[in-house]
């Protein structure tokens, strides 16, 4: 979740906020900010570095979104407060006081936007969307193609973080080098250290030849590290190594291999928070993230779902008629909890069946999962979500419905924490009055 971004009909903008220190080690120091998001703490990456000893490396984050700033502590030591009030996420209207440690920090929304760069062009490789969100997508993503620096992409499964990862390659000066994907959540955790930099013969049993690993494989190209948040912590250090060194080492070897690497990274997960809690290194974090790229939901932008569609159905063999003006409303109401993959997956399941595309992940009864709802052509994962995230929003749907639409009730009645709740409306698109 990052800095409110409001559209107007020519292009998007985002909002500022000013952060001033009004008590603690810092106080005087003020910024106005306009980051995606607005992290606080004392590890060098973070937007506001305090100096302030009981404040975390990366402690809390500030965001705006449709139901105003949310403040989120992000499993600090100390905890964080707002107006006095410890909390783990609170949504907050106009200015706030927030606390963390010995410091004390005035938040203010600003009524300064600045507009985001569009690109021309409705494609970024095989990136397609004309959307104003997803053109500035592209105008990001060009920029970040004209640079050697790494990159994060971050985003829901299904986005397409590995197009992003090869577009940015083709369109920059490494094109002509090696593009090695390594999914460092599909392996088994014994593996990924020589998968990543390779063993010489006999390092261990098994091993009866050497192997060159992905970083001396993309030597004067890319590499690109698929669901870096699944790598383990105890080899999280390994590859910090090579990107502060460019240096390579087999496992077994003695002496190291000098590389020239561009590395791009992509994770659905939320890796401040894991760096919060301990299951990810701070210093990792920062070097892979020196440019954090955030690939909105199909949810964010279903006016491309049309021309998705176009597209998709273009790279199918052989001739298929385009869809009625009618399916593709229905197709636009779906909220896509897989995203775009979802979307390719429906597309050539009806093309290879010759029938109107239907969502296998559209709500279901509650009642034992019958044999026709389970499409084995979409990944367990993805249509596990799915039926979870479809669930949900009928779920809350109907919670608000009996409530009247109080929030508060409706979270007593469902038995969770309102914050809980808050987000489940956000993540399901499901709007109400704030109370």
């Amino acid at each position: 979740m990052g800095t409110e971004v409001l559209f107007d009909r020519q292009r998007p903008v985002v909002r500022a906020l000013r952060v001033e220190v009004r008590r603690g080690p810092d106080k005087g120091l003020g910024l106005e900010l306009d980051d995606e998001p607005i992290r606080i703490g004392t590890s060098p990456g973070c937007a506001v570095r305090l100096t302030d000893a009981a404040v975390s490396g990366v402690h809390l984050e500030l965001a705006r979104t449709s139901h105003g700033l949310l403040v989120r502590d992000l499993g600090s030591t100390n905890g964080t407060f707002v107006d006095g009030r410890r909390i783990q996420g609170v949504f907050a209207e106009g200015t706030v006081t927030v606390s963390a440690g010995g410091s004390e920090l005035r938040v203010t929304p600003l009524g300064r936007e600045r507009r985001l760069e569009l690109a021309a062009d409705d494609r970024f490789g095989e990136l397609v969307g004309a959307s104003a969100v997803m053109r500035a997508l592209f105008a990001r993503l060009a920029r970040v193609a004209a640079s050697d620096t790494t990159v994060l992409i971050s985003g829901e499964t299904g986005t397409g973080k590995e197009l992003a990862a090869a577009a940015i390659r083709d369109a920059s000066r490494r094109k002509d080098g090696p593009l090695v994907v390594l999914d460092c959540g599909a392996l088994p955790q014994n593996l990924i250290e020589s998968e990543l930099f390779g063993h010489e013969r006999g390092a261990f049993t098994g091993a009866d030849r050497a192997r060159t690993g992905a970083f001396e494989r993309a030597n004067g190209g890319t590499i690109f590290l698929d669901e870096v948040g699944e790598l383990p912590l105890s080899l999280q250090p390994a590859l910090l190594g090579v990107l502060e060194r460019r240096e390579s080492r087999r496992v077994g070897g003695a002496a190291p291999v000098s590389i020239d690497v561009r590395v791009i990274t992509a994770t659905n997960r939320d890796l401040a928070a894991e760096v919060a809690r301990g299951a990810f290194r701070a210093d990792l974090y920062y070097r892979l993230a020196v440019v954090e790229v955030r690939l909105p939901a199909l949810r964010e932008h279903r006016q491309d779902i049309p021309m998705l569609v176009d597209h998709l159905l273009a790279q199918l063999p052989g001739a298929h008629p385009p869809l009625s003006p009618e399916t593709l409303a229905q197709l636009a109401a779906y909220p896509w909890p897989g995203n775009v993959r979802e979307l390719r997956n429906v597309i050539e399941r009806a093309a290879l069946l010759a029938e109107p595309p239907r969502p296998s992940g559209a709500p279901v009864a509650l009642r034992e999962t019958e044999s026709q709802d389970i499409d084995v052509a979409v990944p367990f994962k993805d249509q596990k979500n799915a039926l979870v995230q479809a669930f949900e929003r009928a779920y809350v749907t109907k919670l608000l419905a009996a409530t009247g639409g109080n929030v508060a009730a409706a979270a007593r009645q469902a038995g969770i924490d309102r914050m809980y709740l808050y987000k489940l409306l956000e993540r399901c698109e499901v709007g109400v009055e704030r109370r």
